[in-house]
This record gives C-alpha cells, structure tokens and sequence, in this order.
C-alpha cells in the first residue's frame, strides 16, 4: 500500500495519542514493550511503516521512547504520583539518576501508586495520619480508623514507596500493624481478599506441602 509522509505535527499527534494510551497501563514501559507498541502501530496502520528498515517501525519505537519520557516530565510537573515518586528529588542518597531504582507496580498491585482523593493534598492528609495516632488508641473504634486508613491510602502509598524504615512506618502507621489493617491494606493494594486467597491457596498446595513436612 501507500506509505504516509508525515510532518513533523501529524507524527508529532500520533505520539501524543499513543503515549496518553501506554500511560493508562504502565509509566515506565520495558524496551520490548516499546517494540510492540511499534510493531502493532504499523500493523493497525501500514501507512505508517518505514521505508528502508528492517522491521518497519524501528525509528516509530525511538520516538514512543523519546515521548514517553517527554510524556512521563510533564505529568511529573503536574504532580503524577507515580511519576513524581521515581523523580530526581525522591531518589536515595546514590541513585540520583533518572534510570536508578524505577519503582513500578509488582504483579497484581492494582492501586500501586494512587492519586490523593478529589479535593485532599499531602498538607490534609497528614492532618489525618496525625489524627490516627490518637484514633488507634481508643477502644473499638475500627470503624473510625478504617475510614481514615482508607482516606490516607494513597498518602501513605507515596511514603511506603520511599522505602523507609520498619521502625519509621510503625511510627507514623500503628494502625498499619493491626492483623484486620494489614488484610484491608492488602485489599486496598491488590482488590484481593488476603485471608481467603491465602487459605485458597493453601487448601491448593497441601498434599505438596503435607509430603514436604514428612
């Protein structure tokens, strides 16, 4: 067919519309994700393969790579968590490079790095983290510290993603170490019930287990 020779706005908007889809599902893509991006980009439309390469899209994976890191600083200036976590100014003492420790969702971490609630900031939240402090202290007041371990979860998601130490989140999170939080703060993560995919899990692998404690 007919290849389509672009000017540099129209390549310019296809790049766009493509680094606005890749980051509804990852920030931080691998090179060989990069490749069948390329690659399904010039299968869905053959007009855009390149002329004298190999696979036909080898220069269209430069240029999603080169705009989604362009992509990723814009969201970054307009306070993406998951980008702004991964910046410069959050990196540890010796890996301040842009490439250095990206921290990306592990497998089924489905709220891996989520935005505040409509209308809360850090400065907020941590007027309700300070509040927890004195929630957990009360008698039967679950309730009460569920709602606000729930309003505070993407806050905190931001801090745990720093890497801080034990002792520092058992500080600023009591609450984070009672046995009914760490099951909602699993459930928050993943959308998983912990218990039952545990004991589902279990219940999966106890003839194994069973001959492994013989």
């Amino acid at each position: 067919g007919t290849l389509l020779s672009l000017t540099p706005k129209l390549r310019s908007d296809v790049l766009e519309g493509i680094a606005e889809e890749i980051i509804k599902y990852i920030a931080y893509p691998k090179d060989n994700q990069f490749k069948k991006v390329a690659e399904a980009l010039i299968q869905t439309h053959p007009c855009l393969r390149e002329k004298g390469t190999r696979t036909g899209c080898c220069g269209w994976k430069h240029y999603i790579k080169v705009k989604m890191m362009n992509f990723r600083t814009k969201l970054g200036r307009a306070g993406h968590p998951e980008v702004t976590v991964n910046s410069l100014k959050n990196k540890q003492i010796g890996q301040e490079k842009p490439a250095a420790n990206i921290k990306k969702p592990r497998r089924a971490e489905v709220n891996f790095c989520p935005n505040h609630p409509r209308g809360e900031t850090n400065d907020s939240l941590e007027v309700e983290r300070v509040a927890l402090l004195t929630e957990v202290k009360k008698k039967n007041n679950e309730t009460v510290i569920k709602e606000k371990m729930q309003r505070t979860f993407s806050y905190r998601r931001q801090e745990i993603l720093q890497e801080p130490m034990i002792t520092e989140v058992r500080n600023r999170w009591p609450a984070l170490f009672e046995i009914g939080e760490v099951n909602l703060e699993f459930m928050r993560i993943t959308t998983v019930p912990l218990i039952s995919k545990f004991i589902g899990q279990l219940d999966k692998y106890t003839d194994a287990l069973m001959k492994v404690f013989r």
